[in-house]
């Protein structure tokens, strides 16, 4: 008998069974931990569901849970160890209509967690180590959530049943046991029945990402399944397939963990969510990305303002400009370092030139007069004529009131010396 299973006994009484219900509509993993908690308090004090219920009434809940408080702490509980049982038996009396003041029992370091107060986010060679470590299948699941934020529930929920699916990457092509991206960064579709807030929302997955996901699913393939739209993106294996239809929370993280552990880290499967939110931080502070949409990126509804951009339907300007956007915090989410290609060399050659241009014509001139198809040698000498140097004499300095030099330096000119008072020698740079 598992530990999910060792306490359902509590559902036969119908008001248990009801009062759990009603927590699992609002999120069937809370469902099952407030139960278990329920039942774990029951086993403690030697009491029961109907018991509890009673105390409420008669006034005696409040005493036995504060000695139950003090107690736990005594033992070395953590803090947020002990609020859950607040939090569980406040449901639960609450839901029995029982008015309960809980408010003033206090708990000693209640928002200290120590498992994860120490944690740190991985580095890029750290999490590059981990997915070395794990499965084509771990490199697919550990890839969505460190690159694209996802949760891990939304890969396979709670029970199972649920999960992203081959159309959730609507620009994902699959043909001939081949997969292909028709644009990458490629978009990752949230549907609201996967979002912790209920709301549909798009992020992105880059290179490395589709790679590894590319490598997953044609090993699929060729194994002989064959993919749907309906697909699960992240399929069960063997006889993980047996008892449910899709992967489950736990299946997806206990395949990080195991990663992980034998990378010879301790970090939770978590952590790596916050390693994609910790990108975004430093892509923020460097203005590469607007919080409105960082949050959007990490599945949260947002601020005020957010209602009214990232939270309605966004159209295909919108989703280029984010896509344009999250592939410049690319740098700082990807673990693999990249060559640049000649393509990316030559792309800022001409970049670096349009804007050394700038310093003497304005875009016009540099359009009209195609400067940027120029040699080097003759756009020199394009440049020299603006600044109005004869070039059949070979002068290269020129006196200017001292007043202009400032506004020559800054078009290229070199400063030489000054001659007096209110004259200054610049030279065009050698």
């Amino acid at each position: 008998m598992t530990v999910k299973e060792k306490y359902n006994f509590l559902l036969d009484n119908e008001d248990v069974r009801r009062w759990s219900d009603n927590v699992k509509a609002g999120s069937p993993i809370t469902g099952e931990v407030y139960l278990r908690t329920l039942g774990l308090y029951c086993e403690l004090q030697n009491t029961s569901p109907e018991k509890i219920v009673r105390d409420a009434k008669e006034g005696k809940l409040k005493n036995d849970f504060l000695d139950f408080v003090r107690k736990m702490e005594k033992e070395g509980k953590a803090g947020s160890y002990i609020v859950r049982f607040k939090k569980v038996l406040s449901s639960w009396i609450r839901f029995n209509d029982i008015p309960l003041d809980f408010k003033s029992v206090k708990i000693k370091d209640a928002f200290r967690n120590p498992t994860i107060e120490n944690e740190r986010v991985p580095s890029k060679e750290e999490l590059s180590k981990i997915i070395r470590a794990s499965t084509l299948r771990g490199r697919s699941s550990i890839s969505l959530i460190a690159f694209s934020g996802l949760r891990i529930e939304t890969i396979g929920n709670f029970k199972g049943n649920d999960g992203l699916v081959i159309s959730d990457l609507p620009e994902m092509r699959v043909s001939d046991g081949k997969i292909e991206f028709e644009k990458v960064p490629t978009i990752v579709k949230v549907r609201s029945t996967l979002s912790k807030a209920r709301h549909e929302y798009i992020t992105f997955l880059p290179k490395e990402g589709t790679t590894y996901l590319k490598e997953y699913l044609e090993s699929r393939m060729a194994n002989g399944e064959k993919l749907t739209d309906s697909s699960p993106l992240i399929t069960l294996e063997g006889p993980e397939n047996i008892v449910h239809e899709r992967m489950r929370t736990q299946l997806v993280s206990r395949e990080i963990r195991k990663a992980t552990r034998k990378s010879n880290f301790q970090w939770r499967p978590y952590v790596l969510r916050a390693y994609f939110s910790s990108a975004l931080d430093v892509c923020e502070n460097k203005g590469l990305v607007s919080h409105n949409w960082r949050e959007y990126w990490t599945g949260h509804k947002g601020d005020i303002s957010a209602r009214y951009s990232t939270n309605k339907k966004l159209t295909p300007d919108k989703i280029e400009e984010m896509r344009s956007t999250y592939l410049k915090c690319v740098p700082y989410i990807e673990t693999e370092k990249k060559e640049i290609s000649e393509e990316e060399k030559e792309k800022w050659k001409v970049e670096f030139k349009r804007e050394y241009l700038k310093l003497f014509f304005d875009d016009k001139e540099i359009d009209d007069n195609k400067l940027l198809e120029l040699p080097t040698e003759e756009m020199q000498k394009k440049i020299k004529e603006k600044m109005g140097m004869s070039l059949n004499n070979g002068h290269s300095q020129k006196v200017i009131p001292l007043k202009e030099v400032r506004e020559y330096i800054e078009k290229g000119w070199e400063f030489v010396q000054g001659i007096s008072s209110k004259e200054a020698i610049v030279r065009i740079p050698k």
